[in-house]
């Protein structure tokens, strides 16, 4: 089984399940992880089944579940050559809005957990000198007013430069995605114009067919209509 593997987090949705779409369409085999089951498996059987996809629940805060994740994909493929790191979610701006509980998760999940999918992965992507990829932001370049989910972000940004400087010579590439207004589940409301997920899934398989000595490092990707 010579076909290329992408493993996508937060795959059930949005940027994941497009990726996921787009990943299959250009000849990958896809392992697929969120926590949303039943979403997760019905996507995974439509992209071919087994012989094309997995789907495995992933909550990206538990090393367990990454680390079961990873060994899914070695174990029915043998091999993996890309990772997305792309499962987060925001919150509300202000510093008095929300609960501090939902915040922890934001971090955890949005911080830590994408560290974890960079440890999870990173030994089997040095075997193929692969493709990491991270799922940043507008929101990770520049400061909102009153949000934490911004400097979320902003650690993913320092964890994209991070682990290029440390893989350089590797023979692994690092990006960074970052997406401004997209219409996915994040907004109750999209704004008008906002990307569609297809849009950035495009840019993604951009990045990773480029050839080895080629690293796009950063994929900043606006909406025409989007003013910062």
């Amino acid at each position: 089984m010579d076909d290329k593997v992408f493993l996508i987090t937060g795959a059930s949705s949005g940027i994941g399940e497009a990726t996921a779409r787009r990943a299959v369409e250009a000849g990958y085999r896809v392992v697929l992880g969120a926590r949303s089951v039943d979403k997760l498996e019905a996507l995974a059987e439509e992209l071919g089944g087994e012989e094309r996809a997995i789907a495995r629940r992933c909550d990206v805060t538990e090393w367990a579940d990454q680390e079961t994740l990873v060994g899914a994909a070695l174990e029915r493929y043998g091999r993996l050559d890309v990772a997305l790191a792309n499962a987060g979610f925001g919150a509300k701006r202000g510093f008095l809005e929300e609960s501090p509980e939902l915040w922890k998760s934001m971090v955890l999940t949005n911080v830590y957990g994408c560290a974890l999918t960079i440890r999870a992965t990173l030994p089997a992507l040095r075997e193929s000198n692969g493709h990491l990829l991270l799922t940043g932001s507008v929101a990770g370049r520049r400061a909102l007013p009153g949000s934490l989910y911004s400097a979320t972000k902003w650690a993913v940004t320092a964890m994209g430069e991070a682990a290029r400087l440390e893989l350089n010579g590797t023979g692994v590439r690092v990006t960074l995605v970052e997406p401004g207004s997209v219409d996915t589940p994040f907004f109750d409301q999209p704004p008008k114009g906002a990307l569609e997920p297809d849009d950035i899934a495009r840019g993604i398989l951009y990045a990773v067919s480029q050839p080895a000595h080629v690293d796009v490092n950063e994929l900043l990707i606006r909406p025409t209509l989007q003013e910062n």
